[in-house]
């Protein structure tokens, strides 16, 4: 690693096509920040791209002056991984331009689009890909992780519904992947994460969905929890794939539809959207509320767009976190257990653990399409997540997911999601990815022999 100093920065401004960004310049420390307040990283400068050839210059530049190399999308991960300190950070962010073709059901959109603008553009026509609960994530490094949504369900993973991508490899060249062209490249970013090169621009394939969907919610108090679990365990293998479900382990909201009595309080929630009308969705929530009636419900229609919005306030942004995830083939009783036993021990109200029922096109999917690694025979992937609003906290609740991920892990299945990692170990990768691992390691040591795109979950070159 050079040091690089204030000339090198000047002749690279004068060739470089985007923006350049070092410390003092009036955006430096916009464009580094991270939606986890924990990392605090300062790159030695920052290449704010508007095309892919500023993708090819920036990483020209690195490689000349030895400097390690990040990769900014969104910038929401929870491991901080977009920004490298003393190195270069590419940044998409003004890559966000979507393109939607109604007829032909298909969307482009720029490698540093957020799934907000990507939503807004195809509800325009009545269309979706599955996206993510949060809508400033970043959509490429959820995309090129798998991409688990409240869509899954009906229209599989985000990274399964990419059909072409533009690729700026680590020697510069600007490739075009697809079922066609480069097909290994192809299978390998669509659930291999950012290791096989920068991806400037994504096509996905969209289906009909809303404009205006249904929402349930239902929310059991934390000393019901042991029930509630145990009858969403019953119910949700009977849900049909045109409904979406998540499982929150959570304190309720200060919103408005929340009884005053209940807000901020410790429980459990059922949330569960409906894309094919209201029967079927009022059907399925009544059969649960005769079950076990929930302490409160909220029901409504409500905009597409609304529902990838409505868990923003969860995960504001400069928010401290850190994250581990485990696959559990069901939600059985020891799962259960441990989870009503560990719900209590968090520290910060906003610390919560989401989980996504796995089932429809996520189980019917041919697994060997993609690089994607996760167990198609997976009930449920259950994530505890530290949100604090202070790094006291966070070191509380840190130690409380860690304790929570050891506690579950007896009763889970080998495989992790890598897009709900905060830090990583060779096993845990090499885990995430299973048979598939060898064949990526091949295929980086053809695109990405030195390894540049090594941060994060790092797949690394073959021999």
């Amino acid at each position: 690693m050079t040091q690089l100093l204030e000339p090198d920065i000047g002749s690279f401004r004068e060739t470089f096509g985007g923006v350049v960004m070092s410390p003092g310049h009036r955006d430096y420390d916009t464009a580094r920040s991270l939606w986890n307040g924990a990392i605090d990283h300062r790159p030695a400068v920052v290449a704010g791209c508007l095309r892919a050839a500023d993708v090819v210059e920036a990483l020209r530049f690195a490689r000349d002056r030895g400097l390690e190399v990040s990769v900014r999308g969104g910038g929401h991960s929870f491991s901080g991984a977009s920004v490298c300190d003393a190195g270069l950070m590419i940044d998409l962010s003004r890559m966000n331009g979507v393109s939607v073709d109604p007829a032909a059901r298909r969307a482009r959109c720029g490698g540093g689009t957020t799934w907000a603008a990507l939503d807004a553009a195809t509800q325009e026509h009545g269309l979706a890909t599955p996206g993510g609960t949060i809508s400033h994530t970043g959509v490429g490094g959820l995309t090129l992780g798998g991409g688990f949504g409240w869509l899954t369900g009906k229209a599989g993973l985000s990274c399964e519904n990419v059909v072409a991508a533009e690729v700026v490899t680590a020697d510069g060249r600007i490739l075009h992947a697809s079922a066609a062209e480069n097909p290994d490249l192809f299978w390998a970013i669509r659930g291999g994460g950012g290791n096989f090169g920068v991806v400037t621009s994504f096509e996905f394939q969209l289906h009909e969905v809303g404009p205006v969907v249904e929402l349930g919610l239902l929310f059991w108090a934390q000393d019901r929890g042991a029930e509630a679990l145990r009858l969403i365990a019953q119910v949700l293998p009977t849900l049909p794939p045109t409904m979406g479900t998540l499982l929150a382990c959570l304190n309720a909201p200060p919103a408005p539809w929340v009884p005053a009595e209940h807000q901020l309080q410790p429980g459990y929630a059922l949330l569960v959207a409906g894309f094919d009308g209201p029967d079927p969705h009022t059907a399925f929530l009544n059969e649960v509320r005769a079950a076990l009636p929930p302490s409160f419900d909220f029901v409504t229609p409500m905009p597409y767009t609304g529902l990838q919005q409505m868990l923003d306030d969860t995960a504001p942004w400069g928010i401290n976190a850190y994250e581990k995830a485990h696959y559990l083939d069901e939600l059985s009783d020891g799962a259960i257990d441990v989870i009503v036993e560990q719900m209590p021990r968090k520290s910060s109200p906003m610390s919560f653990c989401p989980a996504f029922p796995l089932g429809g096109a996520y189980r019917d999917a041919d697994e060997n399409a993609s690089a994607f690694g996760g167990s198609r025979s997976a009930g449920i992937v259950f994530n505890a997540a530290a949100v604090c609003p202070t790094p006291e906290l966070l070191e509380a609740d840190r130690a409380w997911v860690r304790g929570f991920w050891e506690a579950l892990r007896p009763h889970a299945n080998a495989g992790s999601y890598i897009n709900f990692m905060a830090e990583y170990d060779e096993d845990r990768v090499r885990a995430a990815f299973g048979p598939k691992y060898d064949r990526l390691a091949a295929i980086k040591a053809t695109y990405d022999p030195d390894n540049v795109f090594h941060r994060g979950v790092n797949i690394k070159p073959a021999g």
